[in-house]
């Protein structure tokens, strides 16, 4: 789905009128938030945003089962696999699985750490675990209640922030923020931008860490295209973002083509998009995360192969900082466990 203009607008009259709604909406939803979950019996570390759309999760939770790993942790990913046919729990398998059945997400996340889907979250514990898991990190879910969450770390766009402000169908919010900002173990703000600054200033005198991090283009994938002219599309949370980064890289990006978050490419699509980059003398560049929709069960399709991906990664300022939280949330966790 796109966005609407006016989730981002404070004065809209679309939003005001659409406030009674949000305040229902907003009401259920703070009242689920509330309930009890399901406990993992081994530390759980979830991902989410307070709104709807995309602010940067995936990177975080690769930056995050990088890090894990450098602590000697066996995280797993625990994913409701977003747009996928299969309700799970299955583990994910990119030799067998394409993005329709398990979602763009968590196809990607397989390449390089194990990852079980399942739409019933606390259904898909148990299958995590089997996989060796010392950590469960969730992709998203912050906001559904089926699974108790040990640590909750909160991405948020340095330059988008949280829109209007308002609870949906009035804006991006997916309850009200005081009972997120209650649930956050520290906020997360990835690029540029000061739209972030009203929510980390709330969250700062409540000992809660503000951690900086920029999405980083991947060497190889700069080097690939650095000094090219290109054409490049996404079906993201924010394409602006992606365009920008190939920008900032160093990339002369000629046209860009934006579509919906996990939009589902047709091959006439694909196909017009590969003839207009060819007729222009254009590199065809996308993310990671589109081009995982194009995968199919024997890899990429003839019709996708002159696709450049391009791949970043989430670097934290203050790295130190990040490694003393999660290293402290660990402890705190199994501490907990102990005790009871």
């Amino acid at each position: 789905m796109r966005e609407p203009a006016f989730w981002h607008r404070p004065s809209s009259w679309t939003s005001q009128l659409l406030r009674p709604l949000a305040a229902l909406y907003g009401a259920v939803a703070a009242r689920r938030m509330q309930q009890s979950g399901a406990d993992a019996g081994i530390p759980v570390i979830c991902v989410g945003n307070y709104h709807v759309g995309g602010a940067g999760k995936t990177p975080t939770v690769l930056a995050l089962a990088k890090l894990l790993r450098e602590l000697d942790e066996r995280p797993v990913v625990l994913s409701r696999g977003y747009g996928g046919r299969l309700a799970g729990p299955v583990k994910v398998d990119r030799d067998s699985h394409t993005a329709a059945d398990i979602g763009d997400e968590p196809l990607m996340m397989a390449a390089t750490l194990p990852v079980v889907v399942s739409r019933d979250r606390a259904a898909g514990l148990a299958l995590a675990r089997a996989q060796d898991a010392t950590v469960i990190l969730m992709d998203d879910g912050f906001q559904n209640p089926s699974v108790a969450k040990d640590c909750c770390l909160i991405v948020i766009d340095g330059t988008r922030g949280v829109g209007n402000g308002r609870v949906i169908p009035a804006g991006p919010l997916r309850a009200p923020l005081p009972p997120q900002l209650e649930r956050t173990a520290a906020l997360i703000v990835v690029g540029e931008g000061n739209a972030a600054q009203s929510i980390a200033a709330e969250l700062a005198p409540r000992g809660k860490p503000v951690l900086s991090a920029r999405l980083r283009p991947d060497e190889g994938s700069l080097a690939a295209l650095r000094g090219t002219r290109a054409l490049a599309f996404a079906g993201i949370g924010d394409p602006a973002r992606f365009f920008n980064t190939l920008r900032a890289g160093g990339v002369d990006v000629v046209r860009n083509e934006a579509f919906p978050d996990h939009h589902a490419f047709t091959r006439d699509e694909i196909e017009q998009l590969v003839a207009d980059a060819k007729r222009d003398g254009l590199a065809l560049v996308t993310t990671e995360k589109d081009l995982a929709r194009l995968r199919g069960p024997d890899g990429m399709p003839a019709f996708a192969q002159a696709i450049v991906p391009f791949a970043v990664t989430l670097q934290f300022e203050d790295a130190a900082a990040l490694r003393r939280f999660i290293t402290d949330q660990l402890f705190r966790a199994r501490d907990r466990r102990l005790r009871k």
